[in-house]
């Protein structure tokens, strides 16, 4: 077997480094490009959502460097997310493509067929050591999570922003070139002491923007048009409302209990949206209250087209942003969306929130 899995955000540098510690052939998927796009978008259904285009360009690009297994994680609820398996296997076998699916679907859809994958994929003769293997991935993650944070605070602060993007593009190309977990935990390390190392102004006050909506827009700097790194250069700080690190504490790590600060959002959504409308709606309705209360200047909701969960979130935002007098603003993507637009929006945005900080001050 040979596994590969969608490039979402910093997930592939753990997953990566986990299957080599465990001597499991791996395909990791390429980043995603251009090209990665072109090719879903050739051969999905038009009106389909963002992601699953770029998972299928993402899994042709595997598949032709030699990957036979596709595994991915499932979902339930009024999300199309929880069909991605079936329609991406429908669209890869027309193709002509022989290949398994392994789909992880949620503890509480059962924890049999869970168990039952995970053997299928981990065929391992020690539990132990896999489970000591995966609690090291679990730390990785967790430090990939950190080390984006660390980059949009730098780079927020930095007398030159550009040395921030040197130092991440250079760990990028090196997290291909870096085997297993020890390996990886280095090059991590070595990536934060080069980060806490560039020269930053502490007087600066910079804008604060949350990022909201679906998580793979949120988290995979393709699709998103690499917003941090844009809203960064602009002097703004920048915090994401989803991550690896907070998807994994909130559904397994403190299952069935949830995370602390998920649990809140869902409580501070509740006024204005009570029940669950599938993928992270009920998320991004929480976030942007949660952010508005922490004394953020404003939020970004990331809305992949199509998405019917965002798209409900979308409508609820409009009254939230008028009755906490918060500014928020939506961004919708698609493979049409144009990067001079989009530039347009934010600096236009970010002018909106300086001069309502400046009359704030003034007043």
């Amino acid at each position: 077997m040979k596994a590969t899995f969608p490039h979402m955000g910093n997930v592939y540098i753990a997953t990566k480094a986990f299957f080599e510690e465990i001597g499991q052939d791996v395909v990791p998927p390429p980043i995603c490009t251009r090209k990665t796009l072109e090719i879903g978008t050739k051969y999905s259904p038009e009106t389909i959502c963002l992601p699953l285009k770029v998972m299928i360009g993402n899994f042709i690009e595997s598949i032709e460097r030699g990957a036979d297994t596709i595994l991915l994680t499932g979902s339930c609820g009024p999300c199309r997310f929880g069909f991605y398996s079936i329609l991406e296997k429908s669209i890869l076998e027309d193709m002509g493509y022989d290949v398994d699916f392994i789909v992880f679907d949620p503890i509480y859809e059962g924890w049999k067929p869970l168990k039952d994958n995970i053997y299928k994929t981990f065929k391992v003769d020690n539990m132990r050591e896999l489970i000591r293997t995966g609690k090291f991935a679990w730390k990785l993650i967790q430090t990939a999570d950190y080390i984006t944070d660390l980059s949009n605070k730098v780079r927020a602060y930095a007398l030159d922003s550009l040395k921030v993007d040197l130092i991440m593009n250079n760990y990028y190309r090196q997290v291909e070139e870096t085997y297993g977990e020890k390996e990886m935990m280095e090059l991590m390390e070595r990536t934060i002491s080069k980060l806490n190392k560039v020269k930053i102004d502490k007087s600066k006050e910079p804008i604060k923007i949350g990022l909201i909506g679906e998580i793979y827009t949120v988290i995979e700097p393709f699709v998103n048009l690499e917003v941090e790194r844009k809203l960064g250069h602009m002097g703004v700080l920048v915090e994401k409302s989803l991550t690896p690190t907070l998807w994994v504490e909130h559904h397994v790590a403190k299952f069935p209990f949830g995370a602390k600060t998920e649990n809140e959002k869902y409580r501070l959504a509740k006024p204005y949206l009570e029940t669950l409308v599938g993928g992270h709606g009920r998320e991004t309705v929480g976030s942007a209250i949660y952010y508005a209360n922490r004394g953020f200047d404003g939020v970004i909701q990331l809305l992949p087209l199509n998405c019917m969960p965002e798209i409900v979130a979308k409508s609820i935002l409009s009254t939230v942003s008028k009755d906490l007098n918060f500014p928020i603003m939506t961004l919708i993507l698609d493979e049409m969306t144009g990067e001079a637009g989009y530039m347009t929006r934010l600096e236009a945005f970010i002018d909106l929130l300086q001069r309502r900080r400046e009359e704030s001050s003034v007043g």
